[in-house]
């Protein structure tokens, strides 16, 4: 029989694996950004930064789970009623693109908006380059990131709860506070924009149990806005 990992434990190891998490994600983003190797963060550089994110994350959360004597089923990743995780997430990211795209983006400054700025200095034009990109809103941002940000921190931290359920509920409220501050909003508009898919990611997340909606949510939402940007914005 496999003896439980203490509380004082999964904390140690949540916290570590959370600090170190958040440095694996900066990494490639400070390199490129400091030392402007092929242009910085542009063409190529997008794919690698995404690659590095998601296969030094992944060796993270199974260094960290392995630990904690888990695997990362017991953080969502696993595929039971597949068909309807993935319709939910697409209803979501189809929703939530419409809306930023046709109402709310166009509405609070279109190309003068900081965020799409920021974003129309990442193309280079060429297809590879926008192809990059999008595996960095996919693989670095929708499946890295909800790996990370959503199964590994809300359930594992829930564990230290003597409350499972109320730990459960802390622990998605506090991955919600700390992945908007992660994405450093500034104005009014900058705090909806990361709040309210990141609260719908949770909820799809909570009420599936599984990562696959969330998953595919926050990669559609990233990819749709990383084509509808260049075909809007970009010249």
């Amino acid at each position: 029989m496999t003896k439980a990992v203490s509380k004082k434990k999964t904390i140690i190891v949540f916290i570590l694996t959370i600090l170190f998490g958040y440095v694996l994600f900066i990494i490639p983003d400070i390199f490129f950004g400091v030392t402007k190797i092929n242009g910085g963060k542009i063409g190529m550089n997008l794919l690698w930064m995404a690659l590095f994110q998601f296969l030094s994350i992944t060796a993270l959360l199974y260094a960290s789970l392995k630990i904690l004597k888990k695997d990362f089923s017991y953080i969502g990743f696993k595929f039971e009623n597949i068909k309807k995780d993935i319709l939910l997430g697409l209803a979501f990211g189809a929703l939530w693109t419409i809306l930023q795209f046709l109402l709310i983006i166009p509405n609070t400054g279109g190309v003068n908006r900081p965020d799409i700025d920021g974003m129309l200095g990442m193309y280079d034009g060429s297809l590879i380059g926008t192809l990059s990109f999008i595996a960095l809103g996919v693989v670095g941002g929708g499946i890295t990131e909800e790996l990370f940000n959503r199964g590994y921190f809300i359930n594992v931290f829930k564990d230290v709860f003597k409350n499972q359920k109320m730990g459960l509920w802390f622990s998605a409220i506090l991955s919600i506070v700390i992945f908007s501050l992660g994405h450093m909003p500034v104005t009014l508009i900058d705090w909806f924009d990361i709040l309210i898919p990141t609260i719908a990611y949770t909820l799809l997340f909570l009420t599936t149990k599984r990562l696959t909606a969330s998953i595919t949510a926050h990669g559609m939402y990233n990819m749709t806005a990383i084509i509808l940007t260049n075909c809007f914005y970009f010249n």
